[in-house]
Formats: C-alpha cells, sequence, structure tokens
C-alpha cells in the first residue's frame, strides 16, 4: 500500500504579511521542510496545493470587496503573482505534483484541483496505488478540513500532523480537528509519524 504527503496551500498570502495570513503559516512552511528532510522517503509520492485564483474576476464570488469571512474573502493567491507562490520556506523542489484549485470558482479541497496536466488528485492517487494520506498545511478550519474529508470520503486513510498545519481561528480549527477524528482521521504529531 502507497502512502502519499498531500501539503496544503503553504503560500504567501496564507502565511504572515500575506492579503489572508495566518498565524502560524510560516512555522508550517519551515516543519513541513524539516519534516521532509527527515521522513520524505517515507512517501510514494508528495503532493501540493494552491490556490490559483483569477485575475480578472470574482471567482463565482469567492472573492470581494467587502469579505464576510465564510463564503467570501479578500483577494488572495492571484494566479501570476507572488501570493500565490509557495513560502519560500517550502521545499518545493520536493513536491511530485503541484495542484491548482480555484480557477476561476471558489474551490477548498485540493480534491478540487488539477495538475499540469489536467488531472485530479484522485486519478493521482490511484495510479499510484496510495491508500493512506498524511496531510499538513494551511488552514486548519478550511482547506486542510475540506481536503481530509474529501480523501475520508473516498476511503483513504488519513493521518492529519497536527504541529504542521495553522488555522485561521482556535475555535473553529478545533471544531474542525473533531469533526475529522470523528470522521476517522488519525490526528497526531509529526514525531509520531
Amino acid at each position: 500500500m502507497s502512502r502519499a504527503l498531500l501539503i496544503v496551500d503553504v503560500q504567501n498570502d496564507f502565511t504572515e504579511g500575506g492579503s489572508l495570513a495566518v498565524a502560524g503559516g510560516a512555522a508550517v512552511a519551515e516543519g513541513v521542510t524539516a519534516f521532509l528532510e527527515a521522513h520524505g522517503g517515507d512517501y510514494d509520492l508528495v503532493i501540493a496545493s494552491r490556490d490559483w485564483h483569477d485575475a480578472d474576476n470574482d471567482n463565482g464570488g469567492h472573492i470581494s470587496d467587502r469579505p464576510d469571512y465564510v463564503d467570501t474573502w479578500p483577494a488572495h493567491c492571484i494566479a501570476g503573482t507572488p501570493g500565490a507562490e509557495y513560502h519560500p520556506a517550502l521545499a518545493s523542489d520536493c513536491i511530485d505534483v503541484h495542484l491548482k484549485k480555484g480557477q476561476g470558482k471558489p474551490a477548498y479541497s485540493a480534491f478540487e484541483g488539477v495538475d499540469e496536466f489536467g488531472k485530479g488528485i484522485r486519478e493521482v492517487l490511484q495510479a499510484h496505488g496510495v491508500r493512506e494520506l498524511d496531510i499538513v498545511g494551511i488552514a486548519t478550519d478550511h482547506c486542510v478540513r475540506a481536503s481530509a474529508l474529501d480523501s475520508l470520503a473516498d476511503g483513504e486513510h488519513v493521518r492529519v500532523f497536527t504541529d504542521l498545519i495553522a488555522g485561521v481561528g482556535d475555535a473553529s480549527s478545533a471544531t474542525a480537528l473533531a469533526e475529522l477524528a470523528a470522521a476517522g482521521a488519525e490526528l497526531l504529531p509529526s514525531a509520531l509519524a
């Protein structure tokens, strides 16, 4: 049985100084890189997702000048801008598959993204026989949550490394983690992986 690591949205706009900064985002980038240096060989595949929004439209109502921070958000991760790039502390050279999501529409889960060949993550995972998925990234209470729930719904064994995620809010992140645990995800620090 193959195992993959999914790195969710470790991008400049979601880390300190970005347009939708999450406290601890830069530390996640550094922590994921350190984890890959120590454990990259444990994975058959390393996948990373990025928000990649169109610049010339509201992306299906996802981006707004008057965001409610529930369904609408300020401009972020606009395709081709520095904010959409991986955080510089993330070892992007270790990533095998790069997914872009939200191209013209709202998208939270990495399972809504496609790689450079137009393949979704399900097709990529199936092609590599992956049934075990470890998940890290940003934000716990939004895209990490959505990606993990989709993976669980597909029947993968999911582990979320609690020291390699960062959320928008403490309460909403705790709620998301409780939901993931109830759905069957294993929550643990990366040191126990």
